[in-house]
Protein backbone atom coordinates (compact mmCIF):
# COMPACT_ATOMS: atom_id res chain seq x y z
CA UNK A 1 0.00 0.00 0.00
CA UNK A 2 2.78 2.16 0.65
CA UNK A 3 4.91 2.09 -2.34
CA UNK A 4 1.31 2.36 -4.25
CA UNK A 5 0.97 5.67 -2.25
CA UNK A 6 4.24 6.34 -3.15
CA UNK A 7 3.68 6.18 -7.52
CA UNK A 8 0.50 8.21 -6.86
CA UNK A 9 1.95 11.34 -5.14
CA UNK A 10 5.38 10.93 -7.21
CA UNK A 11 2.75 10.70 -10.16
CA UNK A 12 0.90 13.40 -8.75
CA UNK A 13 4.23 15.58 -8.62
CA UNK A 14 5.04 15.30 -12.61
CA UNK A 15 1.14 16.08 -13.80
CA UNK A 16 1.92 19.53 -11.64
CA UNK A 17 4.75 20.23 -13.43
CA UNK A 18 3.84 19.30 -16.48
CA UNK A 19 1.03 21.37 -16.30
CA UNK A 20 2.94 24.22 -15.10
CA UNK A 21 4.92 23.81 -18.11
CA UNK A 22 3.23 23.18 -20.95
CA UNK A 23 2.72 24.88 -23.50
CA UNK A 24 -0.97 26.59 -23.96
CA UNK A 25 -2.80 25.88 -26.92
CA UNK A 26 -2.31 28.19 -29.49
CA UNK A 27 -5.36 30.91 -30.01
CA UNK A 28 -7.50 30.54 -33.62
CA UNK A 29 -8.15 33.43 -35.10
CA UNK A 30 -10.22 35.33 -37.14
CA UNK A 31 -9.50 38.56 -38.87
CA UNK A 32 -12.43 40.37 -40.63
CA UNK A 33 -11.72 43.07 -42.65
CA UNK A 34 -14.70 45.14 -43.89
CA UNK A 35 -14.46 47.05 -47.14
CA UNK A 36 -14.76 51.05 -46.65
CA UNK A 37 -16.12 51.19 -43.29
CA UNK A 38 -16.11 54.38 -41.21
CA UNK A 39 -15.43 54.56 -37.56
CA UNK A 40 -18.25 56.25 -37.29
CA UNK A 41 -20.50 53.55 -39.13
CA UNK A 42 -20.58 51.40 -35.78
CA UNK A 43 -22.96 51.96 -32.69
CA UNK A 44 -19.75 51.19 -30.72
CA UNK A 45 -17.98 54.43 -32.54
CA UNK A 46 -20.87 56.72 -31.87
CA UNK A 47 -23.41 55.36 -34.47
CA UNK A 48 -27.18 56.09 -33.54
CA UNK A 49 -28.81 56.34 -37.41
CA UNK A 50 -27.21 52.39 -37.99
CA UNK A 51 -27.61 49.61 -35.44
CA UNK A 52 -24.33 47.25 -35.21
CA UNK A 53 -25.47 44.57 -32.33
CA UNK A 54 -23.11 42.18 -33.31
CA UNK A 55 -19.99 44.15 -33.35
CA UNK A 56 -20.81 46.55 -30.12
CA UNK A 57 -21.03 42.98 -28.61
CA UNK A 58 -17.55 42.34 -29.98
CA UNK A 59 -16.44 45.50 -27.94
CA UNK A 60 -18.18 44.96 -25.69
CA UNK A 61 -16.80 41.43 -24.70
CA UNK A 62 -13.14 42.69 -25.96
CA UNK A 63 -11.03 46.31 -26.75
CA UNK A 64 -11.84 48.84 -28.65
CA UNK A 65 -8.85 51.20 -30.54
CA UNK A 66 -9.36 54.66 -31.06
CA UNK A 67 -6.48 55.83 -33.07
CA UNK A 68 -6.43 52.68 -35.67
CA UNK A 69 -5.33 53.67 -39.04
CA UNK A 70 -4.74 52.14 -42.56
CA UNK A 71 -1.49 52.32 -43.77
CA UNK A 72 -3.42 53.48 -47.43
CA UNK A 73 -6.73 55.46 -48.21
CA UNK A 74 -7.54 53.00 -50.43
CA UNK A 75 -7.75 49.06 -50.30
CA UNK A 76 -5.33 47.81 -52.18
CA UNK A 77 -2.47 48.70 -50.81
CA UNK A 78 -3.75 48.04 -47.12
CA UNK A 79 -4.44 44.48 -48.21
CA UNK A 80 -1.10 44.09 -49.16
CA UNK A 81 -0.18 45.74 -45.63
CA UNK A 82 -1.90 44.09 -43.27
CA UNK A 83 -1.01 40.22 -44.68
CA UNK A 84 2.78 41.44 -45.35
CA UNK A 85 3.32 43.80 -42.57
CA UNK A 86 4.98 45.35 -45.09
CA UNK A 87 4.12 49.50 -46.81
CA UNK A 88 2.98 49.14 -50.17
CA UNK A 89 5.52 51.09 -51.49
CA UNK A 90 7.71 47.88 -50.95
CA UNK A 91 5.59 46.02 -53.00
CA UNK A 92 7.28 43.91 -56.21
CA UNK A 93 4.58 43.67 -58.78
CA UNK A 94 4.42 43.16 -62.48
CA UNK A 95 1.61 44.28 -64.10
CA UNK A 96 -2.14 45.62 -63.37
CA UNK A 97 -3.62 42.48 -62.01
CA UNK A 98 -0.99 40.25 -61.39
CA UNK A 99 0.11 39.26 -57.70
CA UNK A 100 1.28 41.11 -55.35
CA UNK A 101 3.45 39.46 -53.48
CA UNK A 102 6.81 38.78 -54.43
CA UNK A 103 8.05 34.73 -54.70
CA UNK A 104 9.53 33.88 -51.26
CA UNK A 105 8.32 36.58 -49.31
CA UNK A 106 6.67 35.68 -45.96
CA UNK A 107 3.11 36.73 -45.66
CA UNK A 108 0.83 36.55 -42.45
CA UNK A 109 -1.02 33.27 -43.74
CA UNK A 110 2.35 31.65 -44.80
CA UNK A 111 3.93 32.34 -41.50
CA UNK A 112 1.29 30.55 -39.63
CA UNK A 113 0.78 27.50 -42.00
CA UNK A 114 4.43 26.76 -41.15
CA UNK A 115 3.72 26.99 -37.63
CA UNK A 116 0.69 24.58 -37.87
CA UNK A 117 -2.51 26.55 -38.90
CA UNK A 118 -4.97 25.69 -40.81
CA UNK A 119 -5.19 29.01 -43.08
CA UNK A 120 -8.34 30.07 -45.21
CA UNK A 121 -9.04 33.73 -46.97
CA UNK A 122 -12.61 33.85 -47.65
CA UNK A 123 -13.70 37.48 -49.27
CA UNK A 124 -12.22 40.26 -51.43
CA UNK A 125 -8.86 39.48 -52.44
CA UNK A 126 -7.95 42.04 -54.78
CA UNK A 127 -4.36 41.36 -54.50
CA UNK A 128 -3.78 39.77 -58.34
CA UNK A 129 -3.30 36.53 -59.73
CA UNK A 130 -0.10 35.13 -61.43
CA UNK A 131 3.16 36.90 -62.27
CA UNK A 132 3.76 37.55 -65.81
CA UNK A 133 0.27 37.91 -67.88
CA UNK A 134 -2.85 39.44 -66.98
CA UNK A 135 -4.99 36.13 -65.12
CA UNK A 136 -7.52 34.72 -67.38
CA UNK A 137 -10.91 33.78 -65.41
CA UNK A 138 -11.72 31.11 -67.94
CA UNK A 139 -8.03 28.99 -67.03
CA UNK A 140 -6.21 28.69 -63.93
CA UNK A 141 -5.33 31.31 -61.52
CA UNK A 142 -2.03 30.64 -60.23
CA UNK A 143 -0.32 32.23 -58.31
CA UNK A 144 -2.79 33.40 -55.90
CA UNK A 145 -3.95 33.32 -52.37
CA UNK A 146 -2.95 29.56 -52.18
CA UNK A 147 0.86 30.62 -53.04
CA UNK A 148 1.06 32.95 -50.23
CA UNK A 149 0.07 30.56 -47.70
CA UNK A 150 -4.11 29.92 -47.59
CA UNK A 151 -5.20 26.44 -47.96
CA UNK A 152 -8.41 27.45 -49.32
CA UNK A 153 -9.64 30.67 -51.18
CA UNK A 154 -13.42 31.14 -52.00
CA UNK A 155 -14.11 35.08 -52.78
CA UNK A 156 -14.62 37.88 -55.36
CA UNK A 157 -10.69 38.84 -57.08
CA UNK A 158 -11.05 41.98 -57.00
CA UNK A 159 -13.68 44.97 -55.86
CA UNK A 160 -17.71 44.27 -56.17
CA UNK A 161 -17.61 46.80 -58.64
CA UNK A 162 -15.10 45.90 -61.06
CA UNK A 163 -14.92 42.85 -63.48
CA UNK A 164 -15.63 40.19 -63.48
CA UNK A 165 -18.51 39.75 -61.24
CA UNK A 166 -17.83 36.16 -60.59
CA UNK A 167 -16.37 34.26 -57.20
CA UNK A 168 -13.25 32.05 -57.83
CA UNK A 169 -12.65 29.26 -55.29
CA UNK A 170 -8.60 28.18 -55.01
CA UNK A 171 -7.60 28.91 -58.50
CA UNK A 172 -10.92 28.59 -60.63
CA UNK A 173 -13.86 30.74 -61.49
CA UNK A 174 -16.92 29.22 -59.58
CA UNK A 175 -19.70 27.88 -61.76
CA UNK A 176 -17.59 28.72 -65.46
CA UNK A 177 -18.93 26.40 -68.04
CA UNK A 178 -15.82 25.82 -71.01
CA UNK A 179 -19.03 26.30 -73.29
CA UNK A 180 -19.74 29.48 -71.94
CA UNK A 181 -15.99 31.68 -71.34
CA UNK A 182 -16.05 34.70 -69.84
CA UNK A 183 -14.90 37.87 -71.22
CA UNK A 184 -13.69 41.15 -69.63
CA UNK A 185 -15.69 44.07 -71.44
CA UNK A 186 -12.92 46.98 -71.07
CA UNK A 187 -14.24 50.32 -69.80
CA UNK A 188 -13.33 52.51 -73.55
CA UNK A 189 -15.73 49.88 -75.15
CA UNK A 190 -18.28 50.22 -72.22
CA UNK A 191 -18.67 53.52 -72.97
CA UNK A 192 -18.80 52.46 -77.20
CA UNK A 193 -21.62 50.48 -76.76
CA UNK A 194 -23.60 52.82 -74.34
CA UNK A 195 -23.27 50.72 -71.52
CA UNK A 196 -22.59 51.84 -68.01
CA UNK A 197 -19.83 50.60 -65.12
CA UNK A 198 -17.56 52.03 -62.70
CA UNK A 199 -15.06 53.09 -64.58
CA UNK A 200 -13.06 49.87 -64.65
CA UNK A 201 -15.18 47.56 -67.27
CA UNK A 202 -17.63 44.92 -67.14
CA UNK A 203 -17.96 41.56 -68.16
CA UNK A 204 -19.97 39.05 -70.14
CA UNK A 205 -20.65 35.36 -71.07
CA UNK A 206 -20.40 32.99 -68.38
CA UNK A 207 -24.21 33.19 -67.37
CA UNK A 208 -23.82 30.31 -64.61
CA UNK A 209 -20.50 31.96 -63.03
CA UNK A 210 -22.45 35.34 -62.70
CA UNK A 211 -25.35 34.12 -61.53
CA UNK A 212 -23.31 32.26 -58.89
CA UNK A 213 -22.55 35.80 -57.44
CA UNK A 214 -25.82 37.68 -56.99
CA UNK A 215 -24.75 41.13 -56.33
CA UNK A 216 -26.73 41.33 -53.06
CA UNK A 217 -25.97 38.22 -51.39
CA UNK A 218 -21.96 38.68 -51.96
CA UNK A 219 -21.80 38.84 -48.26
CA UNK A 220 -24.22 36.36 -46.86
CA UNK A 221 -22.92 33.73 -48.90
CA UNK A 222 -19.36 34.93 -47.70
CA UNK A 223 -20.70 34.48 -44.08
CA UNK A 224 -21.72 31.07 -45.20
CA UNK A 225 -18.59 29.93 -46.43
CA UNK A 226 -17.02 30.74 -43.63
CA UNK A 227 -19.43 29.25 -41.11
CA UNK A 228 -19.13 26.08 -43.41
CA UNK A 229 -15.65 26.15 -43.00
CA UNK A 230 -14.83 26.93 -39.34
CA UNK A 231 -17.32 23.81 -38.74
CA UNK A 232 -14.88 21.65 -40.54
CA UNK A 233 -12.11 22.67 -38.55
CA UNK A 234 -11.29 19.78 -35.87
CA UNK A 235 -7.76 20.01 -34.14
CA UNK A 236 -5.90 22.06 -35.29
CA UNK A 237 -5.44 25.83 -35.16
CA UNK A 238 -7.12 28.24 -37.53
CA UNK A 239 -6.51 31.40 -39.35
CA UNK A 240 -9.38 33.12 -41.30
CA UNK A 241 -9.14 36.30 -43.13
CA UNK A 242 -12.70 37.03 -44.06
CA UNK A 243 -13.02 39.98 -46.25
CA UNK A 244 -16.24 41.21 -46.47
CA UNK A 245 -17.66 43.61 -49.56
CA UNK A 246 -19.99 46.06 -47.34
CA UNK A 247 -19.94 48.88 -47.81
CA UNK A 248 -18.03 49.54 -51.01
CA UNK A 249 -20.05 50.41 -53.79
CA UNK A 250 -22.44 49.74 -55.45
CA UNK A 251 -24.72 50.05 -52.18
CA UNK A 252 -26.99 46.41 -52.65
CA UNK A 253 -28.30 45.71 -49.20
CA UNK A 254 -30.68 42.44 -49.77
CA UNK A 255 -34.54 42.60 -49.67
CA UNK A 256 -34.67 41.82 -45.86
CA UNK A 257 -31.95 44.62 -44.91
CA UNK A 258 -33.66 47.32 -46.97
CA UNK A 259 -35.31 50.20 -45.05
CA UNK A 260 -33.92 48.69 -41.66
CA UNK A 261 -31.48 51.45 -41.04
CA UNK A 262 -32.40 55.06 -40.34
CA UNK A 263 -29.10 55.74 -43.13
CA UNK A 264 -30.70 55.03 -46.43
CA UNK A 265 -29.52 52.06 -47.98
CA UNK A 266 -25.64 52.21 -46.97
CA UNK A 267 -26.78 52.32 -43.52
CA UNK A 268 -28.91 49.30 -44.60
CA UNK A 269 -25.87 47.58 -46.00
CA UNK A 270 -23.89 48.27 -42.99
CA UNK A 271 -26.22 46.40 -40.69
CA UNK A 272 -26.72 44.24 -43.44
CA UNK A 273 -22.47 43.56 -42.77
CA UNK A 274 -22.93 43.27 -38.76
CA UNK A 275 -25.20 40.48 -39.25
CA UNK A 276 -22.75 38.58 -41.43
CA UNK A 277 -20.62 38.96 -38.66
CA UNK A 278 -23.10 37.79 -36.57
CA UNK A 279 -23.59 34.80 -38.37
CA UNK A 280 -20.10 33.69 -38.39
CA UNK A 281 -19.29 34.74 -34.71
CA UNK A 282 -22.19 32.04 -34.12
CA UNK A 283 -21.11 29.63 -35.78
CA UNK A 284 -17.83 30.19 -33.83
CA UNK A 285 -19.37 29.83 -30.62
CA UNK A 286 -21.16 26.46 -31.87
CA UNK A 287 -18.19 24.94 -32.53
CA UNK A 288 -16.94 25.70 -28.89
CA UNK A 289 -13.68 27.51 -30.42
CA UNK A 290 -14.91 30.95 -28.98
CA UNK A 291 -12.84 30.82 -25.92
CA UNK A 292 -9.57 30.20 -28.01
CA UNK A 293 -10.16 32.35 -30.74
CA UNK A 294 -8.62 36.19 -31.21
CA UNK A 295 -11.20 37.72 -32.73
CA UNK A 296 -10.56 41.39 -34.74
CA UNK A 297 -12.59 43.32 -36.81
CA UNK A 298 -11.36 46.47 -38.84
CA UNK A 299 -11.57 48.52 -42.31
CA UNK A 300 -9.51 48.77 -45.13
CA UNK A 301 -9.74 52.05 -44.99
CA UNK A 302 -12.33 55.15 -43.92
CA UNK A 303 -15.92 55.72 -45.74
CA UNK A 304 -16.94 57.29 -49.04
CA UNK A 305 -19.41 60.18 -47.84
CA UNK A 306 -22.57 58.95 -49.52
CA UNK A 307 -25.69 61.19 -50.07
CA UNK A 308 -27.86 59.07 -49.13
CA UNK A 309 -26.84 58.45 -45.08
CA UNK A 310 -25.25 62.23 -44.90
CA UNK A 311 -28.73 63.54 -45.59
CA UNK A 312 -30.20 61.31 -42.83
CA UNK A 313 -27.58 62.85 -40.53
CA UNK A 314 -25.43 60.02 -39.96
CA UNK A 315 -21.24 61.11 -40.51
CA UNK A 316 -19.72 57.90 -41.44
CA UNK A 317 -15.83 58.55 -40.71
CA UNK A 318 -17.69 60.22 -37.19
CA UNK A 319 -16.02 64.39 -36.90
CA UNK A 320 -12.65 63.46 -38.62
CA UNK A 321 -11.74 65.55 -41.93
CA UNK A 322 -11.98 63.58 -45.59
CA UNK A 323 -12.87 60.43 -46.74
CA UNK A 324 -11.42 57.35 -48.43
CA UNK A 325 -9.08 58.09 -51.04
CA UNK A 326 -7.67 61.00 -49.01
CA UNK A 327 -4.53 61.35 -46.54
CA UNK A 328 -6.96 63.06 -44.12
CA UNK A 329 -7.66 61.43 -41.14
CA UNK A 330 -11.10 60.18 -42.83
CA UNK A 331 -9.51 58.73 -45.16
CA UNK A 332 -7.74 56.25 -43.05
CA UNK A 333 -8.55 55.91 -39.21
CA UNK A 334 -10.65 53.10 -38.65
CA UNK A 335 -12.44 50.61 -36.57
CA UNK A 336 -10.52 47.96 -34.98
CA UNK A 337 -12.19 45.74 -32.10
CA UNK A 338 -10.50 42.89 -30.65
CA UNK A 339 -11.88 39.99 -28.46
CA UNK A 340 -10.28 37.29 -27.10
CA UNK A 341 -11.69 35.66 -23.80
CA UNK A 342 -9.47 35.76 -20.40
CA UNK A 343 -6.60 37.95 -22.72
CA UNK A 344 -8.54 40.74 -23.55
CA UNK A 345 -10.03 42.70 -21.13
CA UNK A 346 -13.94 42.81 -21.59
CA UNK A 347 -15.12 47.14 -22.55
CA UNK A 348 -12.13 48.16 -22.32
CA UNK A 349 -10.68 51.34 -24.78
CA UNK A 350 -7.22 51.77 -26.42
CA UNK A 351 -5.80 55.19 -27.26
CA UNK A 352 -2.28 54.17 -28.91
CA UNK A 353 -1.57 54.60 -32.09
CA UNK A 354 -1.98 51.47 -34.28
CA UNK A 355 -1.19 50.28 -37.54
CA UNK A 356 -2.85 47.95 -39.81
CA UNK A 357 0.73 46.78 -40.89
CA UNK A 358 1.09 45.77 -37.27
CA UNK A 359 -1.50 43.17 -37.54
CA UNK A 360 1.19 40.56 -39.01
CA UNK A 361 3.68 41.39 -36.00
CA UNK A 362 0.82 41.23 -33.43
CA UNK A 363 -1.01 38.07 -34.55
CA UNK A 364 1.95 36.18 -35.08
CA UNK A 365 3.34 37.02 -31.39
CA UNK A 366 -0.57 36.10 -29.74
CA UNK A 367 0.35 32.33 -31.88
CA UNK A 368 4.02 32.67 -30.48
CA UNK A 369 5.74 32.42 -33.98
CA UNK A 370 8.68 34.38 -33.81
CA UNK A 371 8.44 36.80 -37.46
CA UNK A 372 11.84 35.88 -39.39
CA UNK A 373 14.54 38.72 -39.89
CA UNK A 374 13.52 40.99 -42.26
CA UNK A 375 10.10 39.55 -42.99
CA UNK A 376 7.34 42.94 -42.05
CA UNK A 377 9.67 45.11 -42.10
CA UNK A 378 6.92 47.75 -41.32
CA UNK A 379 4.93 46.03 -38.45
CA UNK A 380 5.06 46.03 -35.04
CA UNK A 381 4.05 43.45 -31.96
CA UNK A 382 1.15 45.26 -30.43
CA UNK A 383 0.16 42.64 -28.30
CA UNK A 384 0.38 44.20 -25.14
CA UNK A 385 -1.94 46.87 -26.24
CA UNK A 386 -4.43 44.82 -27.15
CA UNK A 387 -3.93 42.72 -23.64
CA UNK A 388 -3.77 45.98 -21.41
CA UNK A 389 -5.22 48.62 -23.40
CA UNK A 390 -5.17 50.96 -20.44
CA UNK A 391 -1.68 50.22 -19.07
CA UNK A 392 0.41 49.49 -21.78
CA UNK A 393 2.85 52.57 -23.28
CA UNK A 394 2.65 53.03 -26.57
CA UNK A 395 4.71 50.88 -28.97
CA UNK A 396 4.00 52.76 -32.02
CA UNK A 397 5.02 56.51 -32.06
CA UNK A 398 4.99 57.04 -35.83
CA UNK A 399 3.22 55.78 -38.83
CA UNK A 400 2.93 56.45 -42.78
CA UNK A 401 -0.61 56.73 -44.17
CA UNK A 402 -1.18 57.12 -48.35
CA UNK A 403 -3.90 59.16 -50.09
CA UNK A 404 -4.07 58.58 -53.85
CA UNK A 405 -2.10 61.80 -54.01
CA UNK A 406 0.60 61.97 -51.57
CA UNK A 407 1.39 60.79 -47.69
CA UNK A 408 0.81 61.97 -44.46
CA UNK A 409 2.97 61.08 -41.64
CA UNK A 410 2.02 61.12 -37.89
CA UNK A 411 4.64 61.62 -35.66
CA UNK A 412 3.20 61.48 -31.74
CA UNK A 413 0.08 64.08 -31.57
CA UNK A 414 1.11 65.45 -35.07
CA UNK A 415 0.55 64.52 -38.91
CA UNK A 416 2.54 66.21 -41.66
CA UNK A 417 0.97 66.53 -45.66
CA UNK A 418 3.55 67.88 -47.78
CA UNK A 419 0.68 69.45 -50.03
CA UNK A 420 -2.34 71.57 -49.71
CA UNK A 421 -5.81 69.76 -50.12
CA UNK A 422 -6.84 65.89 -49.09
CA UNK A 423 -3.82 64.35 -51.16
CA UNK A 424 -7.45 62.63 -52.17
CA UNK A 425 -10.05 63.02 -54.45
CA UNK A 426 -12.47 65.64 -51.48
CA UNK A 427 -10.10 68.64 -52.56
CA UNK A 428 -7.70 68.07 -55.25
CA UNK A 429 -4.99 70.34 -55.65
CA UNK A 430 -4.90 72.53 -57.91
CA UNK A 431 -8.27 72.27 -57.55
CA UNK A 432 -10.95 69.80 -58.93
CA UNK A 433 -14.59 68.74 -59.16
CA UNK A 434 -15.12 67.22 -55.83
CA UNK A 435 -15.62 63.76 -55.33
CA UNK A 436 -19.60 62.53 -55.60
CA UNK A 437 -21.24 65.61 -54.21
CA UNK A 438 -20.60 69.43 -53.60
CA UNK A 439 -18.12 70.10 -50.63
CA UNK A 440 -20.62 72.07 -49.09
CA UNK A 441 -22.95 69.42 -48.32
CA UNK A 442 -19.64 67.48 -46.94
CA UNK A 443 -20.15 69.24 -43.54
CA UNK A 444 -16.30 69.34 -43.60
CA UNK A 445 -14.40 72.23 -41.90
CA UNK A 446 -10.44 72.97 -42.71
CA UNK A 447 -8.67 76.22 -42.61
CA UNK A 448 -7.23 75.94 -46.03
CA UNK A 449 -10.51 75.10 -47.98
CA UNK A 450 -13.22 77.78 -49.05
CA UNK A 451 -17.02 76.19 -49.13
CA UNK A 452 -16.72 75.39 -53.00
CA UNK A 453 -14.21 72.61 -52.02
CA UNK A 454 -11.21 75.17 -53.77
CA UNK A 455 -7.96 75.95 -51.72
CA UNK A 456 -7.40 79.09 -50.72
CA UNK A 457 -5.08 81.69 -52.65
CA UNK A 458 -3.24 82.61 -49.22
CA UNK A 459 -2.80 78.64 -47.81
CA UNK A 460 0.00 77.48 -46.76
CA UNK A 461 1.83 74.83 -49.53
CA UNK A 462 1.81 72.28 -46.67
CA UNK A 463 -0.22 71.30 -43.79
CA UNK A 464 0.31 70.10 -40.18
CA UNK A 465 -2.30 69.24 -37.31
CA UNK A 466 -2.05 68.79 -33.21
CA UNK A 467 -4.58 65.87 -33.50
CA UNK A 468 -4.43 66.14 -29.46
CA UNK A 469 -6.11 69.30 -29.52
CA UNK A 470 -7.71 69.45 -32.97
CA UNK A 471 -8.77 65.77 -33.76
CA UNK A 472 -11.01 66.77 -37.01
CA UNK A 473 -8.30 68.67 -38.32
CA UNK A 474 -9.76 71.89 -38.73
CA UNK A 475 -6.97 74.57 -38.41
CA UNK A 476 -3.54 73.93 -39.91
CA UNK A 477 -0.77 75.60 -37.91
CA UNK A 478 2.48 75.07 -40.54
CA UNK A 479 3.05 78.51 -40.86
CA UNK A 480 3.72 78.90 -36.85
CA UNK A 481 5.64 75.87 -36.59
CA UNK A 482 8.56 76.04 -39.51
CA UNK A 483 10.95 73.67 -37.39
CA UNK A 484 8.74 70.69 -37.32
CA UNK A 485 7.40 71.15 -40.15
CA UNK A 486 10.83 70.77 -41.60
CA UNK A 487 12.10 68.00 -39.47
CA UNK A 488 8.47 66.20 -40.51
CA UNK A 489 9.27 66.48 -44.23
CA UNK A 490 12.77 65.47 -43.89
CA UNK A 491 11.70 62.19 -42.06
CA UNK A 492 9.15 61.74 -45.24
CA UNK A 493 11.57 62.05 -47.09
CA UNK A 494 14.04 59.62 -45.61
CA UNK A 495 11.00 57.27 -45.60
CA UNK A 496 9.66 57.59 -49.61
CA UNK A 497 13.61 57.11 -50.47
CA UNK A 498 12.85 53.39 -50.45
CA UNK A 499 12.79 51.37 -53.30
CA UNK A 500 9.10 51.80 -55.32
CA UNK A 501 9.24 48.58 -57.73
CA UNK A 502 5.87 48.77 -58.46
CA UNK A 503 5.08 48.76 -62.13
CA UNK A 504 3.99 51.54 -63.51
CA UNK A 505 0.37 51.64 -65.06
CA UNK A 506 0.54 51.50 -69.16
CA UNK A 507 -0.94 53.61 -71.15
CA UNK A 508 -4.50 54.70 -70.89
CA UNK A 509 -4.88 52.40 -68.45
CA UNK A 510 -6.33 53.65 -64.40
CA UNK A 511 -4.12 53.23 -61.59
CA UNK A 512 -5.42 49.97 -59.70
CA UNK A 513 -4.86 51.53 -56.27
CA UNK A 514 -7.41 54.09 -55.89
CA UNK A 515 -10.42 50.80 -55.42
Amino acid sequence: MNRILAVLCAWNVLSVVASATETPARPNILLIVADDLGCGDVGCYGATKIKTPNLDRLASQGVRLTDAHAPAAVCQPTRYAVLSGTYFLRAKRQGQQTLYFHEGQVTLPSLLQTAGYRTAAIGKWHLGFGRGAEPDYNGELKPGPLEVGFDRFFGCPRSHNEPPFVFVEDHHTVGLDPADPLRIIPHDEVVKRGLRDWGWGLSEGAAKAHAARPQDRIDTLLADQAAQWIGQQRHQPFFLYLAFVAPHVPIAPASEFQGTSQAGRYGDFVQQLDACVGKVLDALRAQGRGDNTLVIFTSDNGAVLQRDALEAGHRANSTFLGQKTDAWEGGHRVPLIAHWPGRIPAGSRGDQLFGLTDLMATLAAAAGVAVPAGAAPDSLDQLSVLIDPVGAPAVRSEFLMQGTGGFALRQGDWVYLPKQGSLGMTVQSPPGAPWGQPYAKLGLVNSDVDEAGCVRPDAPSCQLYHLASDPGQATNVAASQPQRVERMQSRLDELLARPKPAAKPRAGTKPTAGR
